[in-house]
């Protein structure tokens, strides 16, 4: 059973990842009734939160319903964090994630994300500093190492568990792979084999198909999944992770008319919770993978990217329908 302080997660949670413009709440939610049992925010700047951005303020909505739920937040600033906590625990969130693993240029050049593997002392003080400000249970998110010669990640792990982390995801990759190349599960499976390690250790990079997740379980032994790329457009994917885990078959994929009313839900919570045009563009990266595998669908994905209004493109759903129906 893992457990991140005293919440319990079940055997072998599946977690959604943190990403950023992807796991909003209406995208969670949709996680959520497919069988996600824990999903997290985007991940949230501690700068854009201290001055007030709205994007930042907004990505702190959480609902009941999501719950357990985990807010991320990314920075290199040790009294900005610590402010950032205190904003943070006015949404009550189950617990705190903080981002050591982000590859991307603008996070990384400020020290943040995984630009802090290149100073691991800086990144344990932080994570004490936090741990000892409030009382909701911290967690960390991170990658291999900066580099291939860089890879320290027993040693991290046990230093961020002996300052109070009640929890540790790693994704399988350094930051110099960004996300290329493939994912190595081995050094995630030594961290929990380390004797002197007792918290939960998440595996994260490559899940992408119920075989993966049996072997990350049942080959590698860590104690849950986090779910990333393959959930994009496809919420039914942890469904059929628990399907297969539970009768070693293959859930049979979505139809149509399922896929059509799941986008169309949606695009309708998108608009909802963050106005017609961001939600309009929010959730055209995830057509592709709800319409995966269906031949000669290009024209009507293309309409569906390129339509400026809710109308327009609730016409195109209602065209697939028509079509391949």
């Amino acid at each position: 059973m893992a457990k991140i302080g005293e919440i319990e997660l079940g055997n072998f949670p599946l977690l959604l990842a943190p990403m950023e413009d992807v796991s909003d709440p209406p995208f969670r939610a949709l996680c959520k009734e497919q069988g996600a049992d824990v999903v997290y925010t985007e991940f949230i700047s501690s700068e854009g939160l201290i001055r007030d951005a709205a994007k930042s303020i907004q990505k702190l909505d959480i609902y009941e319903s999501e719950r357990p739920v985990g807010i991320q937040i990314f920075g290199a600033n040790l009294e900005s964090m610590l402010k950032t906590v205190e904003i943070v625990e006015r949404s009550k969130p189950d617990f705190i994630d903080i981002n050591y693993g982000c590859p991307v240029k603008k996070v990384v050049n400020k020290g943040a994300g995984a630009g802090i593997l290149k100073d691991i002392p800086l990144m344990v003080k932080l994570t004490e500093a936090m741990v000892k400000h409030t009382h909701i249970p911290i967690t960390v998110k991170t990658r291999l190492g900066w580099d291939e010669d860089s890879i320290h990640i027993i040693e991290v792990a046990e230093r961020l568990q002996d300052v109070g982390a009640k929890a540790i995801a790693i994704h399988g990759r350094t930051r110099s792979q960004m996300y290329k190349g493939i994912a190595k599960w081995e050094p995630i499976a030594d961290v929990k084999n380390n004797p002197r390690m007792f918290i939960p250790v998440f595996g994260n990079g490559d899940v992408d198909s119920p075989e993966k997740a049996l072997l990350m379980r049942d080959k590698f032994g860590l104690d849950g999944a986090m779910i990333g790329r393959a959930s994009i457009g496809n919420p039914w994917f942890f469904a059929q992770v628990k399907h297969f885990f539970k009768t070693g078959e293959h859930l049979s994929p979505p139809t149509i008319a399922e896929r059509v009313k799941t986008a169309k839900r949606h695009l309708e919570m998108a608009i909802k919770w963050n106005g017609e045009h961001t939600g309009l563009f929010e959730t055209r990266r995830h057509y592709t993978n709800y319409f995966k595998g269906i031949p000669h669908f290009k024209e009507y994905r293309l309409k569906m990217v390129t339509s400026d209004s809710k109308e327009d493109v609730f016409k195109v759903f209602e065209e697939v329908l028509e079509k391949f129906l």
